[in-house]
């Protein structure tokens, strides 16, 4: 039986390669003559799709039994549609590896040994804000001497602020918002300082006179 060892190098000494579809090396043995042909791994290089050429490669060349240290889905995948027999777990030396085989320390696998971690993440977020803000503020002075002295003062301002910010994401929890003074108080707050406005400047023109 023709058995395929991955290979760092291209003897029986050369360490074996864990990797499958870019091992450096194919070394092709025969157990029962221990006879050996070495090649380069022509798919090596390769940008995709490594472990599938490999795969091929090692069909092409009739072996029964593939022994390396790990191979991937897609190698799997091919090397089974062909009754390949995969190994894994090997290490030392190819020789090493073939011995270890004839012992049954070697496992075979039919599944992938390469470790597959898959993750979703999603995160959604918005923010809309909108802030609007009035004041008003008068004042008024007068003085005036000749023996005596009168002064009048006033100053009023109002200013409102209102916000609202609406916020969505997965670990933020919104913040109630704060209730704002309705409008129609404010108009009326602002009704009644301009009618006292109205009545300091009456009350101003007649110390004038």
């Amino acid at each position: 039986m023709k058995i395929c060892v991955t290979s760092t190098g291209p003897t029986m000494d050369a360490s074996v390669d864990p990797r499958f579809g870019r091992c450096q090396y194919f070394v092709f043995v025969n157990s029962e003559t221990m006879e050996y042909e070495a090649m380069p791994n022509p798919s090596i290089g390769a940008s995709s799709g490594a472990g599938i050429q490999a795969a091929q490669t090692v069909a092409d060349k009739g072996a029964g039994v593939v022994i390396t240290g790990q191979v991937g889905p897609n190698a799997i995948q091919t090397l089974g549609a062909t009754d390949i027999s995969i190994v894994t777990g090997a290490s030392g030396t190819v020789s090493d590896a073939i011995g270890q085989y004839k012992n049954g320390m070697l496992q075979q696998s039919g599944s992938t040994t390469i470790p597959v971690s898959s993750g979703i993440g999603s995160g959604v977020g918005a923010g809309a804000g909108v802030g609007s803000g009035m004041g008003a503020g008068r004042g008024m002075g007068r003085g005036g001497g000749r023996g005596r002295g009168g002064g009048r003062g006033m100053g009023g301002g109002m200013g409102q602020g209102m916000g609202r910010g609406m916020g969505l994401a997965a670990s933020i929890t919104p913040t109630p918002p704060v209730p704002s003074q309705p409008a129609q108080t404010l108009d009326e707050e602002i009704q009644a300082l301009e009618s006292k406005m109205i009545e300091i400047k009456a009350k101003l023109e007649e110390l004038k006179k």
